[in-house]
């Protein structure tokens, strides 16, 4: 049985369709319907328009049996009831999909290595089309600006609902922002994403499916950071709401209900502080009691759902309410589960992938990998995409080191700039990177917008006699004669690079220890899993920082989190965290920041709120790169194209723009349209 979608209401077409069958409309064959609005998607009435056509719905035929096994979710109500009346079209790539199968995946482990496979599932309000340039419908329908960027209101779509089946509103945005980012509660501090002009959006809820974020200051990158980030601003209401001492009278004893001592404590335990989706579900950190609760995990928007949850990996299946359809209107995604195992040595992960086991992958992958996988991939039933990347190889050294000597010369830009002259990045591309790549500083932008474009080679002529000589002047000298230079007060000094191959190459690294080393810095190199670069680096106990940076220019206007201390997240590369706590504490604790820092802040802040592409907006932009070569807080090494890998019976897979984090990975590619030709 089909069903048409007609006012929110279900009419159910038996034997041959009153109306005309829509047309099997792909990018790679648009029969002749026009493009509407937004490339590679339609609104529904847009497209029955142009293609003529009133749509029918169908579903995935396992989808009653892949619903039975989401703890908590109820029997399935007919499709009709479960689609929104105002579903988002979606054009596949090149065919018409077939449902079933199980996506493969691949992460070093659980928070490591995850953000692919995260990608895959991901919604937020919009997204970036894969022109990487075009903003595009999701979540929400439509969104207007007002002339000056501080109001945004956005349209969401009428009868979209959870995948528990409740309705998703306004009401589910108002609650992320007011009831969890804002709650000091539940986040210590306010992520800079719902701060404008260092005040807290605000959000006015119109109706249903309309509500205005009000910004205190011009914020024009607040969309581009829903289209890009992990961070979803909605969270489920109806579930987290009903623990909420500021939502309902009797948020503890309702928690209570569910074993809980308070109903923060039940918020934490299902949401957690962060809006870091891929946290622990409950299914891992308490999977005895997650197995007596009403709901093993909240609900979602998303295109899968967690079923299971441990140490070795996660199950998910389709969402039997994901707002999505094909141009003939079967409901996404097509793909019913997803399998995600955890590998954390890079070797083993490689050979699985050279075996073809599986569907896709590109975290954690660098060029160096990809002779190997390049020489299988026929006999393992794959194909190898090599793409740019946005991210640069950076190293920064702790210029707040809990020991006062090396706080001392690390902090000193000289010394930074001696480090960086001693690394020789020709060696690098040639030897690592196979003449692939380009020799690169970090300006804070990457890719480099016109207004930083004279300062992405500042630093990175090879000078290893200049390097010395600036040590020598630095009081950073051989003294006893051993060949290791020691520290200007006179002890001895090993730097210790430890990297996760997450992160960085180990072949890229090895070779700057013998850099640094040529010049009379003693230096050595220590692989660690992900989970452990990151302890010590939140313990700040890093001498040294290893990891890709990248931040364009769009991405930058929506949040500062790479450009002001400590530059980055725990997911990533930060240092200058005293700083931070300097900053955060008006002065009460850590470690002051030298003048340019906070002149960069104030620069970063007139970026953020002045008008994109404006003479302010660049001067602002220009001053921030100039900033970051002048004090060479982070070394550039060499950028360069890295492999994505995609098995050979998945498809409607296009080609990527690039390979990067910073646009969400696949999120502009649209994996809900993906599917597998055989069952997998």
């Amino acid at each position: 049985m089909k069903y048409r979608l007609l006012c929110g209401t279900a009419l159910a077409v038996l034997g041959n369709s009153a109306f005309a069958a829509c047309p099997a409309v792909t990018v790679a064959d648009p029969m002749g319907v026009a493009t509407g609005a937004f490339p590679q998607q339609y609104e529904l009435v847009e497209f029955e328009a142009a293609a003529g056509c009133t749509m029918e719905f169908s579903t995935n035929p396992d989808i009653e049996a892949l619903n039975a096994e989401i703890q908590g979710n109820p029997d399935l109500p007919p499709l009709a009831e479960r689609l929104p009346a105002e579903p988002l079209v979606v054009a596949p790539y090149d065919m018409i999909g077939t449902y079933g199968g199980t996506f493969d995946a691949l992460s070093n482990n659980t928070e490591a290595g995850t953000s692919d496979f995260l990608s895959i599932r991901h919604v937020n309000l919009v997204r970036y089309a894969d022109d990487l340039t075009t903003i595009v419908p999701n979540v929400a329908k439509s969104w207007a600006w007002n002339d000056d960027f501080t109001e945004l209101t956005m349209t969401l779509r009428d009868g979209h609902k959870w995948s528990d089946g409740a309705p998703f509103t306004s009401e589910d945005v108002r609650f992320w922002l007011e009831n969890l980012s804002l709650d000091t509660n539940i986040r210590e501090k306010a992520a800079d994403y719902v701060l404008a002009g260092g005040e807290p959006i605000q959000i006015e809820v119109i109706s249903p499916t309309e509500f205005k974020f009000v910004l205190a200051a011009p914020k024009p990158g607040l969309l581009v950071h829903f289209a890009t980030s992990y961070a979803q601003p909605f969270q489920p209401a109806h579930f987290l709401g009903q623990f909420h001492p500021a939502l309902n009278d009797d948020a503890d004893a309702k928690a209570a209900e569910f074993g809980f001592e308070s109903g923060y404590e039940a918020i934490n335990y299902y949401f957690g502080a962060s809006d870091w989706t891929d946290t622990p579900s409950p299914m891992l950190r308490d999977p005895a009691r997650a197995a007596t609760l009403p709901y093993a995990t909240q609900p979602t928007l998303e295109s899968h759902i967690y079923v299971a949850d441990t140490t070795e990996g996660r199950k998910l299946v389709a969402n039997p309410y994901f707002h999505q359809v094909d141009t003939t209107g079967q409901q996404l995604p097509y793909i019913s589960r997803q399998d995600e195992l955890y590998k954390n040595d890079a070797e083993v992960r490689i050979l699985s992938l050279i075996n073809g086991e599986v569907d896709y992958k590109a975290q954690s992958l660098q060029l160096p990998n990809a002779p190997l996988l390049l020489e299988n991939q026929e006999g393992g039933g794959y194909s190898v995409q090599l793409k740019p990347t946005v991210a640069i190889p950076t190293l920064s050294f702790n210029v707040t080191s809990d020991d006062d000597a090396k706080r001392e010369l690390f902090a000193n830009p000289e010394f930074r700039k001696a480090m960086s002259a001693a690394i020789n990045r020709e060696e690098l591309n040639e030897v690592v990177f196979f003449g692939q790549g380009e020799p690169m500083a970090y300006t804070g932008f990457s890719p480099l917008p016109d207004f930083a474009a004279t300062y992405g080679k500042v630093g990175t002529e090879f000078d290893a006699d200049g390097a010395k000589a600036a040590l020598d002047a630095l009081g950073m000298v051989d003294a006893d004669g051993d060949g290791a230079r020691e520290l200007p007060n006179g002890d001895d000094i090993v730097l210790n690079i430890q990297f996760a191959t997450q992160g960085m190459s180990g072949d890229l690294l090895e070779l700057i220890a013998q850099h640094w080393t040529d010049v009379g810095v003693e230096t050595t190199v220590k692989e660690v899993t992900p989970d452990e670069y990151r302890a010590a680096q939140s313990a700040n106990e890093l001498d040294v920082l290893a990891w890709w940076k990248g931040e364009p220019l769009a991405i930058a206007l929506g949040t500062n989190e790479g450009l002001v201390p400590p530059f980055g997240s725990y997911f990533g590369h930060r240092t200058g965290m005293k700083w931070a706590e300097y900053i955060d504490s008006n002065g009460s604790a850590g470690v002051a920041p030298p003048a340019w820092v906070d002149a960069l802040v104030e620069d970063v802040a007139t970026l953020q709120s002045a008008a994109p592409g404006s003479a302010e907006a660049s001067a602002a932009g220009e001053a921030i790169a100039k900033a970051f070569t002048d004090n060479m807080l982070f070394i550039g090494t060499v950028i360069a194209p890295s492999p994505i890998v995609v098995r050979t019976g998945l498809k409607n897979v296009p080609e990527f723009q690039t390979s990067s984090y910073e646009y969400y990975r696949t999120y502009p590619y649209r994996a809900t349209q993906w599917f597998l030709a055989e069952d997998n």
